[in-house]
């Protein structure tokens, strides 16, 4: 038997304690048996072990090959940069890793200092990590419950457990043992959690779960899991591996060759080496890292605070974005909906006060009178949501509570009681008392008197119908007597009540946050809503969002998923959109099965019950305002202002990035396909090796990189937002990216040694094929700026950082062909204004081949209207 299931006596018995609480020598006998109660972190890595972690990517260790390949050529100015970019990298990746522990640190600070305990019969103040199960602990308003409890006596208690459970307004406890079973922990109104607070009253409550075996403690479990890894991280992880075999099977193949025709066998090592230097695009993850920064900067001006670099990218991968309902896609705000005030419904936005009938004006001035909301000094409103809902209704409508309180003052009152769940304001009237009487509609009207039961039942049918739209419904009853009895008896004072009216109320969606779903579909990615609230409340919300588009649509509520194994969780998540009631567990394996059924998930939310998911899935997203600090912790996207409507602006972004570094892949890889294609080539045809081991250098760490880099500000394309988010095992070569590095690289290799052959019987021919080389790389990055448009329809200036950074390397390569110290360094001769001519005539033809290819891809897709193109 689960604990919420047991009685008061049957607790005690089962932990053999007392309400006088435990003797001290028990205490220390469970101390010691059952340990502290604290939240205990597991195995942590030394700095130096996670420091060292960052060299043991695929990616890193070809680029540290290729430093000592540099290192062996004699090039010690690349080996350096080389190294400098590994070092670099793993700086960045060892401060993100460091960082990302204090997740469990923040968990850890959630937890009280001290507990007031019964301890021999006697009241203690001890330290809460003191707590053992069997302890009597006593919670009052403002309190921190310093472990699980199950409680034993509670008056008027409230506790918040928002950041536990995902429900928006306090829980109402008592101390009734419950008899079903899998209940939600919102559900669990018998229990206290360690960590949530108490809002309002007090309570005693048995310890039963102290350190790890608390609720908390099983988040914290959940949060060691370990973080996967990102899709641009893995596609790189691929790259480099594919890389490394191309480049070594080529090199391999070079070198035999040269060998079996009677080439020096030094001579064809270096040569091949020579060749791997060209390969090996080391350039490649620091113009990544570069430009996911600057992706970063951009996207703190749009309130989306990046943590870790690679999430910048990775919301342009998801394919689901799970989202926590309270303060995430609503206000986490209680607003009163609708009221009932006679024969209709009124929706708030109808009300007009000049127009009120004498019920409605009744209505307001009971819901003004029956509050306890207080104003600081500020003029912000202190008090329990709910009540402060109502407190706003009725000053929008005309009743200020002040106002309204001096004119009938209130001399007495009944507080909210959770048994009886009503809470009754004596007012002076004149020379009377006006008793009004505000609480659940189903208690309310067996207090009614004069009333028919046919009335009864239409005013039971109508709350009903305002809870089924997800409103949570209070009642409102009056009536008038002589004299303040002398003894206020709750069940003496509620009674021969008159009607008043109902107050539905809700926490209600974002404004902006159904345009945000709706373009989260357009974009081919599914929303979710995972709520620890009432199923009701979740669905309304859902279909007003229109996360869900009808009745028929797939609810599952936590009690749903309770016992099912994972494959039917890997079947659930293809149907349901709307998840409620749901525990921090079930959380997680929504968000694993979606993982498992090749999906790529965002996690939102604000919650300390959010946080194991946050770290599981492929991105989380925090709160930035509402949000615990061990959800801000744990997640890789922070927003700023609370706005679901955000993540689409962080989603255009990621894709922008992602088809940017799609860019810089094309740009760089095709480049160094067209080295390797002139090298490779050149014993084939009898020609001398083209390029010195300084001319792939320079193309390499100049050439490359300022371009490469400038390719970062590539506006985002017009399609960007209509087509589907790429499959998650979409290979970075997808698309005819792969196709493109190839053909255009051997282009470019056929036009270097063709300029090679044209010119080899001159002096400048080396120079001419460099210059050659150098500025055919510049044609390409101008003409892919685009998949489809063509350059000259994009704007001269559309990319003012590319077109500048390719003039740049036009004016270097100038200074290196016409400045005498550079001709020595390079061994470059100055060209004659024809030879240069020639030289940029030549490498023009990259650019237009590769325009006539988008021209080929512009006609297929007019031709297939579902063609996207990335």
């Amino acid at each position: 038997m689960l604990w919420y299931q047991a009685d008061v006596e049957e607790i005690i018995t089962r932990l053999d304690t007392s309400k006088k609480g435990l003797s001290a020598n028990q205490a220390q006998a469970r101390l010691e048996q059952y340990g502290t109660n604290e939240i205990r972190e597991g195995k942590k890595d030394t700095p130096f072990q996670i420091l060292l972690r960052q060299f043991s990517d695929f990616m890193i260790i070809i680029l540290l090959i290729a430093a000592i390949i540099s290192g062996f050529l004699g090039e010690i100015i690349d080996a350096i940069a080389i190294i400098t970019i590994v070092i670099v990298n793993a700086i960045i990746g060892f401060v993100q890793e460091y960082r990302a522990e204090k997740a469990m640190q923040a968990l850890k600070q959630m937890a009280v200092a001290n507990a007031k305990v019964l301890r021999d019969g006697k009241l203690q103040n001890i330290a809460s990590v003191e707590l053992v199960p069997g302890d009597i602990v006593l919670l009052d308003t403002g309190d921190i419950v310093p472990a699980d409890l199950r409680l034993i006596e509670a008056n008027q208690l409230k506790i918040e457990e928002a950041s536990l459970t995902g429900e928006s307004v306090p829980s109402e406890k008592n101390i009734a043992a419950l008899q079903q079973e899998n209940i939600p922990l919102g559900d669990r109104i018998n229990l206290a959690f360690k960590g949530t607070n108490v809002t309002y009253g007090k309570a005693k409550g048995i310890v039963v779960a102290t350190g790890m075996n608390t609720e908390l403690g099983r988040i914290a479990e959940m949060l060691g899991e370990d973080r996967l890894k990102t899709p641009l991280q893995k596609r790189l992880t691929q790259l480099g591996k594919r890389l490394a075999a191309i480049v070594l099977c080529i090199c391999l193949v070079v070198f035999l060759f040269g060998w079996l025709r009677g080439e020096e066998p030094v001579l064809m090592l270096l040569t091949s080496i020579s060749l791997a230097v060209a390969a090996i695009p080391e350039a490649l993850p620091s113009l990544i890292s570069i430009a996911l920064a600057i992706g970063a900067k951009r996207m703190v001006q749009q309130n989306a605070l990046v943590r870790k670099l690679p999430a910048v990218e990775t919301l342009g991968s998801v394919t689901y974005i799970c989202s926590d309902k309270t303060g995430t896609l609503t206000e986490n705000k209680m607003t009163v909906e609708e009221i009932y005030a006679g024969k209709i419904v009124v929706k708030k936005e109808e009300l007009h006060p000049q127009e009120f009938t004498e019920q409605e004006n009744l209505l307001f001035k009971s819901v003004a009178l029956n509050n306890d909301v207080k104003v600081s000094k500020s003029g912000q409103l202190i008090g329990d949501p709910t009540e402060m809902a109502l407190y706003e209704i009725a000053r929008l409508n005309g009743f200020d509570a002040d106002r309204t309180e001096n004119e009938t003052p209130r001399i007495a009152e009944i507080p909210f009681d959770s048994d009886r769940k009503c809470m009754t304001t004596l007012h002076k009237k004149d020379n009377r008392v006006w008793v009004i009487t505000k609480g659940a509609v189903d208690i309310l009207l067996k207090k009614l008197g004069n009333t028919s039961e046919i009335e009864k039942q239409q005013f039971l049918h109508i709350s009903e119908k305002m809870a089924a739209d997800g409103l949570r419904v209070l009642g409102f009853a009056h009536k008038e007597i002589n004299d303040i009895p002398s003894d206020l008896i709750a069940e003496e004072v509620e009674t021969d009540l008159s009607f008043i009216g109902f107050v539905g109320m809700i926490d209600p969606p974002r404004e902006e946050a159904k345009k945000a779903v709706g373009e989260c579909k357009t974009a081919g990615i599914i929303p979710l809503m995972i709520t620890g609230d009432h199923p009701l409340t979740a669905k309304n919300i859902a279909k007003r969002l229109g996360i869900i588009d009808d009745d028929n649509d797939a609810i599952a509520t936590g009690a749903d998923l309770a016992n099912i194994d994972f494959n039917r969780y890997k079947d659930i998540v293809q149907q349901v959109r709307v998840y409620a009631r749901v525990s921090p567990e079930q959380k997680l394996t929504i968000v694993k099965a979606l993982q498992d059924n090749q999906q790529f998930v965002a996690m939102t939310g604000d919650g300390v019950n959010d946080a194991p998911s946050l770290k599981r899935a492929d991105i989380g997203v925090a709160m930035g305002i509402t949000g615990t600090d061990v959800s801000k912790e744990a997640a890789d996207l922070i927003l700023l202002d609370d706005n679901f409507a955000t993540i689409v602006k962080a989603v255009k972004s990621g894709r922008r990035i992602y088809d940017n570094i799609r860019k810089f892949i094309k740009y760089i890889m095709t480049s160094n396909s067209g080295e390797i294609w002139t090298i490779f080539l050149a014993p084939f045809l009898g020609l001398p090796v083209p390029l010195l081991p300084i001319h792939i250098l320079w193309i390499n760490l100049v050439t490359d990189g300022l371009p490469g880099l400038a390719l970062a500000a590539e506006p985002a394309d017009k399609r960007i937002m209509l087509r589907p988010p790429r499959h998650p095992n979409e290979s970075v070569f997808a698309h005819g990216l792969g196709i493109h590095v190839l053909w255009v690289g051997l282009l470019m290799g056929i036009v270097t040694l063709v300029t090679q052959a044209l010119f080899i019987h001159t002096n400048n021919w080396q120079t001419i094929v460099f210059t050659v080389l150098c500025f055919s790389q510049m044609s390409h990055v101008i003409a892919i700026r685009s998949e489809t448009e063509s350059f000259f329809s994009q704007g001269f200036l559309s990319n003012k950082p590319l077109m500048g950074a390719v003039l740049l390397t036009f004016v270097l390569q100038l200074c290196i062909i016409y400045i005498p110290f550079f001709n020595s360094v390079f061994k470059t001769t100055p060209l004659t204004a024809t030879e240069l001519i020639i030289s940029i005539a030549l490498s023009l033809v990259i650019f237009f081949a590769v325009e006539i290819e988008k021209i080929v891809k512009r006609k297929r897709m007019l031709g297939d209207n579902n063609s996207v193109f990335y």
